[in-house]
């Protein structure tokens, strides 16, 4: 049995369980799974079995439990240095940290107005002063990462890192509400959703039973 246990929540609107799935499938380490769908009768009592803030993300190894995203995240690159999950280079390192913490503490606009809904094409929901704030700054940032960082690969500091898994869920957004990116964005955009863990996310996602948000929209397709 896997050492490693990821508890997370259905996978079409949890954003939160994404982004440590995804640094998780890239050390490699084995894992089991657990998916606890949201807005169920018995959703608090079954997260509640496992994380003690009863709320998902939550990571257990062995007699450690670890929850909130980014402290996930941040463990991860801890027990798998070899998976370079943050960059090597300190300005680079420091900059990441900086730019993955402000998606995990801000943007409010966005998660508020624009949740991610990878059962759905929803182009022009959501569109709001405060959502174009942050759409404006998140791509602002992706331009300024990429052309100081961004040399050795197409991510946001060439490499894989953290700081592509805190944005995944964003590129999602951008993909379901219809959201224009400039040629930088794109770029970044088709990178993420090229991985092979993103595409298994988004395969399972679709195939998920629940659906959350049933009854405030037409289902339709996600496709990128």
């Amino acid at each position: 049995m896997p050492e490693l246990t990821l508890v997370i929540g259905n996978k079409a609107f949890s954003s939160w369980s994404l982004r440590p799935w995804l640094a998780l499938k890239h050390t490699g380490r084995p894992y089991e799974e657990i998916v606890i769908p949201l807005r169920q009768p018995d959703t608090a009592a079954r997260i509640a079995e496992h994380s003690p803030s009863g709320r998902v993300p939550c990571l257990r190894h062995g007699d450690r439990v670890v929850w909130d995203s980014l402290a996930i995240c941040e463990y991860l690159a801890e027990i798998a240095p070899e998976a370079g999950l943050w960059p090597e280079d300190a300005h680079a390192r420091a900059v990441a940290r900086s730019v993955s913490a402000e998606m995990h503490s801000g943007f409010v606009g966005l998660r508020t107005h624009m949740s991610m809904d990878l059962k759905a094409m929803r182009p022009g929901v959501g569109r709001n002063p405060e959502s174009e704030a942050d759409i404006a700054r998140v791509l602002g940032l992706w331009r300024a990462t990429r052309e100081r960082f961004g040399a050795e690969g197409p991510f946001l500091f060439g490499r894989f890192s953290i700081a592509d898994a805190m944005y995944a869920p964003v590129v999602t957004r951008f993909i379901t509400y219809g959201v224009e990116m400039d040629a930088v964005g794109r770029a970044y955009a088709e990178a993420v959703m090229a991985l092979p863990a993103m595409k298994e996310w988004v395969a399972a996602a679709k195939a998920e039973p629940w659906d959350i948000y049933a009854d405030e929209r037409p289902a339709a397709d996600f496709r990128f």
